[in-house]
């Protein structure tokens, strides 16, 4: 437990101590966020915040679990490495996509599917690695029931890639506004923390303990007004370490929990999207995703922040009740 705690000290320290250096670093090279015409008008005044600041709690991250899990390594257990290098590979994708909008200076990079053939593949290399180490099973745990359900591994395979891309993208759009993903993703990370020292999967713990004390950091320079934004670079990297936590300790259904969030996040904007094209131009929500609705009818970002972020926690204590038993 004390290697948990210490991990979630180095993430919060190195995270902070890295926006001091980062920061002006962006700006000296220009990595300014471009902000959609197409978004509220009132985040024109964003422009130009310094973007790819996710470096900062990837560093923690980096940095705590190469002093803390060593040990964990040399006794054969690489859970914790395996999604550290998963989440890893999601935050390259983000930030060559952070580094051609910068470069265009506009809020387009790689092409949607550019971005879902890269996603894919890790998502489809990741789950073959882990199930050839022992850490996936084709059983789907139910929470709150203590059953599982067998699935055939082929179409557990498929079910895999889909919740792992689509885990990365919801918490992609999620971060819309100042400190949203990182602090719905708190959470998030205390209840894997908590569940992987349920279980004694401390390698695990470490790595999901130093990303909760990195977010913390992060949000230091990233709690509204912003002074750095995470870009893709952060969101995709949070992406798969939320859905890569949930795969490694085999519970991926929890995500519906835990993530409820990042779920209604996606949703909104596909309700919205499908029911303009049905009904050539009607909308359902003044803007979507669901913040930017909410952000419309008068809540404020930091009322975004605490409620959502609220909600998420509440979740996941729920989330832990329904699988401390298993």
């Amino acid at each position: 437990m004390l290697r948990i705690v210490i991990s979630c000290l180095i993430g919060f320290v190195v995270a902070a101590l890295a926006g001091r250096i980062l920061i002006p670093v962006l700006r000296s090279m220009k990595a300014g966020q471009s902000i959609k015409e197409i978004g509220p008008t009132w985040h024109m005044s964003k422009q130009g915040t310094p973007t790819m600041g996710g470096l900062m709690f990837i560093i923690a991250v980096l940095v705590a679990v190469a002093a803390l899990s060593w040990q964990d390594f040399a006794a054969g257990k690489f859970g914790g490495g395996f999604v550290l290098v998963f989440a890893l590979v999601f935050g390259v994708i983000g930030y060559i996509d952070d580094y051609f909008k910068v470069k265009k200076h506009e809020n387009t990079g790689l092409t949607a599917p550019q971005k879902f053939i890269l996603q894919l593949a890790a998502a489809i290399l990741f789950t073959v690695l882990m199930r050839n180490f022992g850490y996936l099973t084709p059983d789907l745990y139910i929470p709150f029931f203590n059953v599982t359900l067998s699935v055939p591994w082929p179409l557990y395979m498929v079910f895999a890639a889909f919740v792992m891309v689509g885990c990365v993208n919801a918490v992609n759009i999620t971060d819309g506004i100042d400190g949203l993903a990182s602090g719905v993703t708190m959470p998030v990370m205390l209840f894997f923390t908590a569940v992987a020292c349920w279980w004694g999967h401390y390698e695990l713990g470490i790595f999901s303990a130093a990303l909760l004390g990195g977010l913390a950091g992060f949000l230091i320079y990233n709690f509204h007004p912003a002074k750095v934004f995470m870009g893709d670079t952060g969101s995709l990297f949070l992406g798969g370490a939320v859905c890569g936590l949930a795969f490694a300790l085999d519970i991926p259904l929890v995500l519906i929990l835990v993530g409820i969030i990042y779920i209604a996040e996606t949703m909104s904007d596909i309700i919205q999207v499908g029911y303009f094209k049905l009904t050539h131009g009607k909308r359902i929500f003044r803007m979507a995703p669901l913040h930017h609705h909410l952000e419309m009818g008068g809540w404020s970002e930091v009322k975004l922040f605490c409620v959502f972020t609220g909600i998420t926690l509440v979740m996941c204590v729920l989330a832990f009740w329904g699988v401390m038993y298993r």
